[in-house]
């Protein structure tokens, strides 16, 4: 192996010595080739041009492109509670009740109670066309006064306002039922939601 490295090393040390050779008759050559003056004659050559009448257009700027249409005014849906919110309790009913002051939690037994109800957007496809119409739902009132799983039961034209009317409904918030001082869910609530037009 120390072999390999001394002849390793030798070649290195000889072709080194060869390059430092070549590069020096390379940079003797071209000394001699700089004393040497130019040979040929060198031709300027630079075109006149006339002078031409610089021409000027008048432009008119362009009118501002008038102002897009402001949209119409959105209608605001109105919410017929007729009496129409009807619940199925979940829980089992007892008929014994007892009011419980000290507990935690809830102080007395009660039915849900609408606290808050988002008024739906306005379908925009539905506006331009004039369309009016009402989408009822049924949803469960949770205990904590969610809404949950909204379901169209009924709606007229289908299909149109449905997707806006459960949006809505999603954020209403309720009075939780209580029974026997605890919250519980409340399944069949109705509610109908109707879409019309100001005038």
């Amino acid at each position: 192996m120390i072999v390999r490295y001394a002849i390793g090393v030798g070649l290195g040390a000889i072709v080194t010595f060869l390059l430092f050779l070549i590069m020096q008759a390379v940079i003797a050559n071209d000394e001699a080739n700089i004393d040497e003056g130019v040979k040929g004659k060198l031709l300027d050559m630079v075109r006149l041009t006339d002078d031409e009448e610089i021409q000027t257009k008048q432009r008119k700027p362009k009118p501002p492109p008038p102002p897009d249409e402001p949209p119409p005014d959105m209608p605001k849906p109105t919410f017929d509670s007729s009496d129409v919110s009807t619940g199925v309790d979940i829980g089992a009913v007892d008929v014994n009740v007892d009011l419980d002051v000290g507990g935690g939690g809830f102080s007395s037994d009660g039915e849900y109670l609408p606290i808050v109800k988002v008024a739906p957007v306005y379908p925009r496809r539905a506006q331009t066309r004039g369309i009016e119409g009402y989408v009822l739902l049924e949803f469960i009132v949770t205990k904590t006064g969610a809404v949950r799983d909204p379901v169209v039961i009924e709606a007229k034209p289908p299909g149109i306002f449905d997707r806006a009317a459960i949006n809505a409904a999603l954020k209403f918030k309720y009075k939780p039922k209580v029974v026997n001082g605890a919250a519980i869910d409340v399944a069949g609530v109705r509610n109908r939601i109707t879409f019309e037009l100001a005038d």
